[in-house]
């Protein structure tokens, strides 16, 4: 049966506007540049990297760059060191926002987050304050008309706890995160190459939003994306349906 899945649309939108704005080579490189420094250097042993390395690839990155951004994340080249970190908070109407960054200057990170709470009528939370209402999942997502029958019997063994078809006829999966690198390398080596397989923070409940308190959110949200260090917003919001129309 087919689904909606409004929290993982909001961030498809969200990755539109961010190559629109140009922004997304310098997300992709940090993320690249994480993923190595954790996992090692090795794409193939190291499913996050390769993921971060297929996103990049997706969006026109040189290998040149990759690998630059590699050997910074492995130590062999010199260059600036990330960290992730991430920070807690409320927008307007007492959602719940996550905020994960990727940085190389604390101080810097935390001002510029706090600053967008402030302007856009939000508020800091402190560590845990909000993070308690998100699980923590990975979610993958094959082509649209996918057979949903074969994903199932490839990776339930693997520990995917629900696949399902949704409106755009896309199948999508979600497992718990200690599993997700052996389910996304299930369908790879089945000849399944996921469109797009990340570890998310989907909220245990949303909570609905008239327009109004909508475009108050997404000012926030925007902000904060707007900001170099973000990597991801997480929000409980369920917003309208308008706010993923295709822009005129």
């Amino acid at each position: 049966m087919a689904g909606h899945s409004k929290w993982a649309n909001i961030k498809h939108r969200k990755a539109a506007q961010d190559a629109k704005r140009g922004k997304v080579f310098t997300k992709h490189i940090r993320e690249i540049t994480v993923a190595s420094r954790e996992g090692g250097g090795d794409v193939e042993a190291n499913p996050r990297l390769r993921i971060a390395v297929d996103k990049a690839l997706g969006a026109n990155m040189t290998r040149d760059t990759i690998d630059r951004a590699i050997k910074r994340g492995t130590g062999d080249l010199e260059g600036v060191s990330y960290e992730d970190i991430r920070y807690e908070g409320y927008a307007p109407a007492g959602i719940a926002i996550l905020v994960e960054c990727s940085t190389d200057n604390k101080n810097r990170t935390v001002a510029e987050v706090r600053h967008a709470f402030s302007k856009f009528n939000g508020n800091m939370g402190t560590e845990g304050s909000v993070a308690y209402m998100f699980d923590r999942i990975g979610v993958i997502s094959l082509p649209a008309g996918t057979d949903e029958e074969v994903v199932m019997e490839l990776v339930l063994d693997a520990g995917a706890e629900d696949i399902e078809t949704l409106d755009d006829e896309t199948v999508e999966i979600q497992c718990p995160p200690e599993v997700f690198n052996a389910v996304v390398n299930t369908l790879i080596e089945a000849g399944m190459a996921p469109e797009s397989s990340e570890v998310l923070q989907k909220p245990t409940n949303e909570v609905a939003l008239s327009d109004d308190d909508a475009e108050k959110v997404m000012r926030l949200v925007d902000a904060l994306e707007d900001l170099d260090d973000v990597q991801d917003v997480f929000t409980n919001a369920e917003f309208p349906d308008s706010m993923f129309d295709d822009p005129e």
